[in-house]
């Protein structure tokens, strides 16, 4: 037999198909990050949520403005209130009482009308009677002031202004009947006073 020399040993060279991507790898990662921290700092464009209204046509303005203003005008023909009282809130009166006299106010008078129990009405009570956008906490007109109290408290008032004039009239009434110290009486049909009674409207003044 033959001397059988051995085959000589192959060498393999193991190559790693992933050994020379790593750092393309790395490089792609590194540029996303990038990019989405960038995208994350700008501002978000977002649509918009409807659209800008549209102008109101005058013409339609002017119609609901007149239609407003339309019972308003019937009262011109008969002249114009300065002084009339809205309607109060249920269980109170409204009366106008004095501010001031040509810009002047009366402190005692003041305190009294405290004292009788009036409140000066504020302005969001009925904001129609003062001029729009000015700022005022009451309604004043021509050195009036509209003012409330409860209504209890001014039929009780009413009821005792009734009773001291009724008081002075026949107050009034005995001292006419009375005559003086070492005089006859007046009991007389002839001598004794004649008192008539009567109701007649003021006349007021233009």
């Amino acid at each position: 037999m033959e001397n059988q020399q051995p085959a000589p040993a192959k060498r393999t060279r193991k190559t790693s198909l992933f050994a020379k991507p790593a750092p393309k790898e790395e490089s792609l990662t590194t540029t996303v990050t990038e990019t989405v921290a960038l995208d994350a700092d700008a501002p978000i464009k977002r649509a918009p949520m409807r659209q800008p209204m549209r102008d109101e046509d005058p013409r339609v303005r002017a119609e609901r403005r007149a239609a407003e203003l339309m019972g308003n005008l019937g009262s011109l023909d008969r002249g114009t209130d300065n002084f009339a009282t809205p309607e109060p809130p249920p269980g109170w009166s409204y009366e106008w009482k004095m501010k001031s006299v040509l810009g002047q106010e009366d402190p005692t008078y003041q305190t009294q009308l405290a004292h009788t129990g009036w409140e000066a009405v504020p302005t969001n009570r009925h904001p129609e009677m003062m001029p729009i956008g000015e700022k005022y906490a009451t309604i004043e007109r021509k050195g009036m002031i509209l003012m409330e109290r409860p209504a209890v408290i001014t039929e009780e008032v009413k009821r005792l202004d009734l009773r001291n004039a009724r008081d002075q009239v026949r107050q009034k009434e005995q001292q006419l009947s009375q005559a003086p110290d070492g005089t006859m009486t007046r009991d007389h049909a002839q001598v004794k006073p004649k008192i008539k009674k009567g109701f007649e409207a003021m006349p007021i003044p233009e």
